[in-house]
């Protein structure tokens, strides 16, 4: 959900490219129910383990899997770079995918304003 929000909304900021600790395989009927009726494709998204090459590749991993960072990403270094959020997991409550999109969507939101701010102040240039 979170890869496809990011996509559309915020792609000048973020290359995203979702991944997880115990992927299921399959994208849940329910994600793309819902991302189809807030209006974000759906087509593409997979579910997918996280690779050494991603995880060394990404500047920010964004950490929803309501596990301590510290014991979720053992295997993995540079710790640094996650971010926590706090975003219940839907799976298998067709009541709480919409809220989980809207809390999801509001943070991606959040990070991509905090990159813009970012990209502008190293390039000395002030965008509001």
């Amino acid at each position: 959900m979170a890869e496809a929000i990011a996509w559309r909304d915020a792609s000048e900021e973020i290359e995203a490219s979702s991944a997880g600790l115990a992927p299921l395989g399959f994208v849940a009927k329910m994600t793309t129910q819902t991302l189809v009726k807030n209006g974000y494709a759906a087509a593409g998204l997979a579910s997918k383990p996280i690779e050494s090459e991603a995880w060394d590749s990404a500047d920010i991993v964004i950490n929803m899997s309501g596990r301590a960072s510290e014991f979720a990403f053992r295997n993995f270094g540079g710790h640094a770079k996650i971010e926590d959020w706090e975003i219940e997991d839907p799976y298998g409550d067709s009541q709480k995918y919409q809220g989980t999109y809207e809390k999801v969507q509001q943070r991606v939101a959040e990070l991509a304003g905090r990159l813009r701010k970012q990209f502008a102040a190293e390039d000395g240039s002030v965008k509001q």
